[in-house]
């Protein structure tokens, strides 16, 4: 009854938001929220959005393997937030763009702009995918298995995940399709508090179970082996600094900068000021969130050992383990209720947002046709399906950690993308436009290939920094189709 209770009012003021904010809602207000959005409330927003239900999950699982050298890669995420507030957001708003990849139709060509929308289209999709299929499952897991006390047998898990992922996506699709990027403003700022909220209270009762004060509790988290950040000493290593702090910011800067769904946001505040002013308190605030996840880590693992417990064999069910393990009172009740509130925040405001981008994606870039409310309608519909049909297909594949599957798949989509942008904002010159999709097709597929060769001659795997490589790959075949074209 409590998580009922806890749950209802949650989505009560959800849809509260909606209704006032779509009010005499029109496309203009669904694609850009009339650019009337405060700055700060769409920079808090933005903080729930880019954690998600996958850093709420995963990274506290991250410290048990890579201890807490996760944060160079936040580090290296303000140096990317810096080029954007004050790079990318000047040119998109001295054009006046309703979706980013427009700027690409009219630097380089009809093509590469189609090509752009297209690699955000399937890349957005499937990254929002991975991050809300962890969420599903652990709603199935924690919340009818382990909450709700009905049987979730393997006979007919599938079944069961499929109308949790059913119901989630409806519901997303309900609070969005009038209101559109205008309403996510506000209903992130509430996610987001909701998250930090439920995030807080686990480590209140993590320190609690452990018998220690908080002061007790930083001094265990710093004295742990698990707690080291940097890693100078192994090149070779993947959380070598310099590839984890580079690779931070050009993830940053293609995740975000070069993302519709991220810069949608942006692209609502008032004046370039104030989008400025929005990136960089955003960029800011990344590195203690990430730094409050990866300390709950560490006391979850104190905790397994304490209670002589085996942890878990993925990474990814640490935090749930943990709330499962919880003895049947009424104190147990409340953090399930706590946890699934947190779940639910973190996945709302990223899948929210990535439906909304998507929509407009569509409808103005592939369509052309941005006045076209009709359109907008029955293509927000349709996303949500396939939303739910990605998600149902990356249950059978997914076989590794997931914060990691989406890092990989955002080196081969996302890595065009660079390539493209870097083209377009660092020469003057211009390439084959009719070469483009070949070229952006081929840069992720030769950088498949050199991984698979180099790792079986030497050893060494690319991580992060494969997305550099393929933003080279595209920028260098632009180039080439440029000079043998002249």
């Amino acid at each position: 009854m409590i998580m009922i209770a806890v749950v209802l009012i949650y989505f009560a003021l959800l849809f509260a938001i909606s209704r006032w904010t779509g009010r005499r809602a029109t496309n203009q207000t669904f694609y850009r929220g009339n650019k009337q959005s405060p700055w700060y409330l769409v920079a808090i927003g933005m903080v729930g959005a880019s954690i998600s239900g996958i850093t709420f999950v995963s990274v506290p699982g991250m410290v048990n393997s890579i201890g807490m050298t996760y944060l160079q890669t936040c580090l290296g995420f303000i140096v990317g937030y810096l080029v954007i507030a004050f790079v990318l957001l000047p040119l998109y708003y001295r054009l006046n763009l309703t979706t980013i990849y427009s700027y690409l139709g009219q630097r380089i060509g009809q093509r590469a702009y189609k090509t752009g929308a297209s690699f955000f289209l399937l890349s957005k999709m499937t990254g929002a995918a991975v991050r809300f299929y962890v969420v599903c499952w652990i709603l199935m897991e924690v919340g009818l298995g382990g909450a709700a006390g009905i049987p979730v047998s393997s006979s007919h898990d599938g079944w069961v995940f499929a109308a949790v992922v059913v119901a989630m996506t409806t519901l997303i699709w309900l609070y969005t399709r009038q209101g559109g990027i205008k309403t996510l403003v506000w209903t992130d700022v509430l996610q987001t508090v909701c998250l930090f909220g439920a995030l807080l209270l686990i480590i209140y009762k993590v320190v609690g179970d452990l018998g220690l004060t908080m002061h007790e509790a930083v001094t265990v988290i710093s004295s742990s082996e698990l707690s080291r950040v940097f890693v100078f000493d192994d090149w070779v290593s993947k959380q070598y600094f310099w590839k984890q702090f580079l690779s931070g910011a050009f993830i940053a800067i293609v995740m975000t900068g070069l993302d519709q769904d991220m810069m949608q946001k942006n692209l609502t505040c008032r004046s370039l000021r104030d989008a400025q002013k929005d990136m960089c308190s955003y960029g800011v605030a990344f590195v203690p969130a990430n730094t409050l996840f990866l300390a709950l880590g560490i006391l979850l693992v104190v905790w397994f050992q304490q209670q002589g417990l085996a942890l878990p064999a993925k990474g990814d069910e640490l935090l749930s383990t943990f709330i499962m393990s919880a003895s049947p009172t009424a104190n147990s009740s409340l953090l399930k209720a706590v946890f699934m509130l947190g779940m639910v925040s973190a996945a709302f405001s990223s899948a929210d947002s990535a439906l909304t981008a998507l929509t407009t994606s569509y409808c103005v870039d592939i369509c052309e046709r941005p006045d076209d409310e009709r359109l907008r309608r029955r293509v927000h519909l349709g996303m949500a399906a396939v939303f739910v049909g990605f998600i149902l297909l990356f249950r059978v594949l997914n076989s590794t950690s997931v914060i990691d599957a989406i890092y990989i798949l955002c080196s081969y989509t996302y890595g065009p993308l660079l390539g493209l942008f870097s083209f377009g904002l660092l020469t003057k010159c211009t390439t084959n436009d009719r070469l483009v999709p070949y070229i952006c097709i081929a840069s992720p597929v030769i950088c498949y290939l050199l991984d698979m060769v180099v790792g079986q001659l030497t050893g060494y795997r690319f991580g992060y920094e494969l997305l550099m490589l393929n933003g080279f790959l595209t920028f260098l075949g632009l180039c080439l189709s440029k000079k043998a074209n002249s």
